[in-house]
C-alpha cells in the first residue's frame, strides 16, 4: 500500500497493479480507509496490462506495454 499510495501523490500517467476482483476491491477498501479517494483510487490499473491471455512474465510484461500504448492513443484523440 505505502508504494501505490506514493505513486498516486506523482503526476505518473500508468499506476498498475497485480490481483484479481477480489484482490482489487480489497486494495481499494483499504486505500479509502487510509485517505485515498476514488479518483485516486482510479488510477489504479488493475488486473496490469491487456487481457491476452497472459502467461509468463515476458507475456505480461507486452499486456503492460499494450495497455500503457493503448492509453497513451486514448489520451492523443
Amino acid at each position: 500500500m505505502p508504494l501505490l499510495q506514493s505513486a498516486l501523490a506523482t503526476s505518473a500517467g500508468y499506476i498498475g497493479a497485480l490481483g484479481g476482483k477480489k484482490t482489487r476491491e480489497d486494495r481499494a477498501e483499504q486505500l479509502r480507509a487510509e485517505g485515498v479517494t476514488d479518483e485516486q483510487v482510479a488510477r489504479i490499473h488493475a488486473p496490469i496490462g491487456l487481457d491476452i491471455g497472459a502467461k509468463t512474465p515476458e507475456e505480461v510484461g507486452v499486456a503492460v506495454a499494450a495497455e500503457i500504448v493503448a492509453l497513451r492513443r486514448k489520451d492523443q484523440e
